[in-house]
């Protein structure tokens, strides 16, 4: 998170001082090529005098990027704390996370949510590899190395 005071970035803004570095991001959307121009808004830390920053443990904090990160984190491998803590599940003995590859029907939100009807268990899970048209129901317990692939033009529901 970045936490700024606006007063300090107008001032910034009329001197003419905010000098971000433009990064282009080649991209496609909806089949089409597009240029995204982007800029790091952490790298205009360098801009305002007395900048701080926080330490944030990994305890507090766990980045979801994509929707792999969000059933991590929605799915019983992670609790929250009354004190507003996120704890790994003693339960799983594994000290790393499972590696969860997801197809591109699964990248939007909307149809990552859709697909499940309940967030698996994922205590046990070393490894999971999803492609295709592919439903989770309620219930649902994966452990080990799983792969799930629906042929193409099949949609595989696991109850």
């Amino acid at each position: 998170n970045l936490w700024v005071n606006l007063s300090a970035i107008k001032r910034l803004v009329e001197a003419d001082a905010l000098k971000m570095e433009i990064i282009p991001n080649p991209k496609e959307v909806d089949g089409v090529k597009v240029l995204q121009l982007e800029t790091a808004a952490g790298a205009a830390i360098k801009f305002f005098d007395r900048a701080i920053g926080a330490d944030v443990p990994r305890s507090r904090f766990l980045p979801v990027k994509a929707t792999s990160d969000l059933l991590l984190v929605q799915s019983d491998l992670y609790t929250l704390t009354d004190e507003g803590y996120v704890i790994r599940n003693p339960a799983r003995s594994n000290p790393s996370n499972p590696s969860i590859e997801l197809g591109p029907e699964f990248k939007k939100v909307a149809n990552f949510l859709g697909r499940f009807k309940s967030i698996p268990s994922i205590i046990d899970l070393d490894s999971l590899k999803v492609t295709g048209d592919v439903w989770f129901g309620s219930g649902v317990t994966l452990k080990g190395k799983v792969t799930v692939a629906a042929k193409s033009g099949v949609k595989l529901e696991i109850p």
